[in-house]
């Protein structure tokens, strides 16, 4: 099958090449941070997590996104998502991937990961963690790889993969549940001391990881044969517009209880994330473009003749996945770190080493998700201009 990946025309060959310039750029950036070590990024003594660990907590729950086009159609028999499951398990092996590799970049020195391996603790939650990641990387190979081949003789999948694909989607849950323990069972840091942060995390998930995967299909039918059918995109929608109405009202909920409580540990986080701290207000301008973004993607989806349009519908898409990867990606893990325990605040922000090496992960992903995709609409004959 991967002889597939391995022909197209010149639209993919160059974009092919601008992911693999990318990837050498990050290579080449990781390379020197083997060298000096994390002193090149904006980590410090008193923000030991950043931009690394970020999009690591945001791709998890690109990755548990799948679950929202598997369950439908093998749990409920919903026929219309037939042609996106093998998309969203295809997706989520890309977005595991990347999670490990940003793992590996915050590492420092990739040798440190066989300390969980030869030294395991069952009641480290960071165990669990990377427990559940293997494992639900493996789960969609098995079951992407016994689908294609099943596709490629004409042959309805073997029976014994209904019941791996049950496991796949409560693994799903349990990779993003796991995630926000690691943050929530910290307590000394309250602004993640949420009982709400795991489904606030699962509800984000439902709607940049579905979000993403309407866009893709998108592309895939303006440039391809592919058609995933009107009715499959507009019940994606719908799952996005509920998915992120419920994220926003979790934030909301967040904001209230910071506010009235009026408890300064709590409420100094969200003062630094929205309004500034003595002076600091560097992620001030991103999360009020987040919240922006929010309202003009509620606005797009909750009409339903927006919704049903490919224009707005492709904008509504674009605006939850940006709003949630600021929330994600660059507020969530950094603002909980300022101020730390003892009221001092030391701003974080990215250098450029780290943006590129992130960057590079990001064209891994992307180059992963265009072999994946060119796999899989060769083996249905859907590869070409339509």
């Amino acid at each position: 099958m991967l002889e597939k990946a391995l022909t197209g025309d010149r639209r993919y060959w160059s974009w092919v090449a601008v992911l693999l310039v990318v990837i050498g750029v990050g290579a080449c950036c990781y390379l020197r941070q083997l060298q000096t070590g994390l002193g090149i990024t904006g980590m410090s003594r008193d923000v030991s997590w950043g931009f690394y660990i970020a999009q690591f907590t945001f791709l998890v729950g690109v990755a548990a996104s799948a679950v929202m086009v598997v369950l439908p159609y093998y749990l409920h028999d919903v026929k219309a998502f037939g042609k996106l499951t093998i998309l969203g398990e295809l997706l989520a092996i890309s977005a595991v991937t990347m999670c490990l590799l940003f793992i590996v970049a915050d590492l420092g020195q990739p040798q440190r990961m066989l300390n969980i391996v030869l030294h395991p603790t069952p009641h480290s939650i960071l165990f669990w963690d990377m427990v559940v990641l293997n494992g639900y990387l493996i789960l969609n190979v098995v079951i992407s790889r016994a689908t294609l081949l099943a596709r490629r003789r004409d042959e309805a999948p073997p029976a014994w993969v209904r019941p791996v694909v049950w496991l796949s989607i409560l693994w799903a849950i349990s990779i993003h549940t796991v995630t926000a323990f690691i943050y929530s069972g910290l307590a000394a840091r309250p602004f993640w001391l949420t009982a709400i942060l795991a489904p606030r995390f699962l509800a984000s998930a439902f709607s940049s990881g579905p979000a993403l995967l309407i866009l893709l299909c998108l592309i895939l039918k303006r440039f391809s044969r592919f058609d995933p059918g009107d009715e499959a995109i507009s019940k994606v929608a719908v799952i996005v517009t509920y998915a992120m109405a419920i994220n926003v009202f979790f934030i909301l909920m967040e904001l209230f209880t910071a506010l009235y409580s009026d408890i300064p540990e709590h409420l100094e986080h969200f003062r630094y994330l929205f309004a500034g701290l003595e002076g600091h207000s560097r992620l001030v301008p991103w999360m009020w473009g987040s919240i922006a973004l929010a309202v003009v993607a509620l606005a797009l989806l909750v009409n339903p003749v927006t919704r049903r349009n490919p224009r707005t519908l492709a904008l509504a898409c674009v605006a939850v996945f940006a709003s949630i990867w600021i929330d994600k990606g660059l507020g969530m893990v950094v603002t909980g770190f300022v101020p730390n325990p003892l009221g001092e605040i030391t701003e974080y922000w990215p250098t450029l080493p780290e943006v590129l090496i992130s960057l590079g992960v990001y064209a891994i992903g992307a180059l992963m998700v265009t072999g994946f995709y060119r796999i899989a609409l060769a083996e249905r004959g859907e590869v070409g201009r339509p």
